[in-house]
């Protein structure tokens, strides 16, 4: 089913792309509905990249007596003037009790579709609406914060090897993020990354230290070779930038 370009929210497994006006959710705008149980993406961060499609699984129960359509859940900031684009799937009404009915919606982030902007990272409110047959609706603040953060992305590599015991391995790798106005990643200076190590054999890493990424995004540090095993990068991320892990290098220590 193709996503429309336009704001043209139909119930019943339809797909539609909000755009970035709306009316002020200020629980019951006009009345006549309420939402409850209402969950985006488990309550964890939206993560998105440069490229792939990111689908945000949300739910919300209505109750309401008037005849309706397009309920929807949508997300808001700055007085609900500014929405964030996107485009949402949503289940026809599974029917609680006579007028309550739970609904499964989809929210879509596509970078490659649409004009994303570094600033639309960070926290978002949350609202549910819905329009009466016969005109008006029903705005409400859910009460809820989201942040949706751009995906970040961090190299490794660890040298020499093989390497004699007691002599000195370089960890060196770099820490990116996506710029979703260039649609790519981009140096991510000044983060404090923490360097992990597993031995071989062994179930888990460990945390060794923490470096501060320089001005172009680069790590390095030196560490004592004690046993063979496997070095990693781990960026916890921030308010506006997704956590990541790199893939595991591999130094043999003799």
């Amino acid at each position: 089913m193709g996503k429309k370009l336009w704001r043209a929210v139909v119930a019943g497994g339809a797909v539609a792309v909000f755009t970035g006006v709306a009316a002020l959710p200020a629980g019951a705008a006009e009345g006549g509905a309420s939402f409850t149980r209402v969950q985006v993406n488990g309550g964890k961060p939206i993560v998105i990249g440069v490229s792939n499609e990111v689908a945000v699984p949300t739910s919300f129960r209505m109750a309401t007596t008037r005849t309706w359509k397009w309920p929807a859940v949508f997300l808001y900031r700055d007085g609900a003037s500014d929405r964030l684009w996107h485009a949402i799937e949503t289940s026809d009404c599974i029917k609680v009790s006579s007028g309550v009915c739970d609904f499964n919606e989809t929210m879509y982030f596509d970078p490659s579709e649409w004009e994303m902007r570094n600033s639309e990272a960070g926290a978002w409110k949350v609202a549910a609406e819905v329009y009466f047959q016969g005109g008006g609706g029903d705005t409400d603040d859910e009460g809820l914060t989201v942040y949706v953060k751009r995906n970040s992305r961090l190299s490794v590599n660890a040298s020499p090897e093989p390497v004699t015991k007691g002599s000195s391995i370089t960890v060196t790798g770099k820490v990116t993020r996506a710029n979703w106005e260039t649609r790519k990643y981009a140096s991510y200076a000044g983060r404090l990354v923490t360097l992990q190590f597993k031995p071989t054999g062994a179930a888990s890493y460990t945390t060794v230290k923490k470096v501060y990424a320089n001005g172009s995004g680069a790590l390095k540090t030196t560490v004592k070779a004690s046993k063979s095993g496997s070095w990693r990068w781990v960026y916890y991320g921030n308010t506006t930038t997704g956590p990541s892990t790199s893939a595991g290098d591999d130094v043999v220590v003799k």
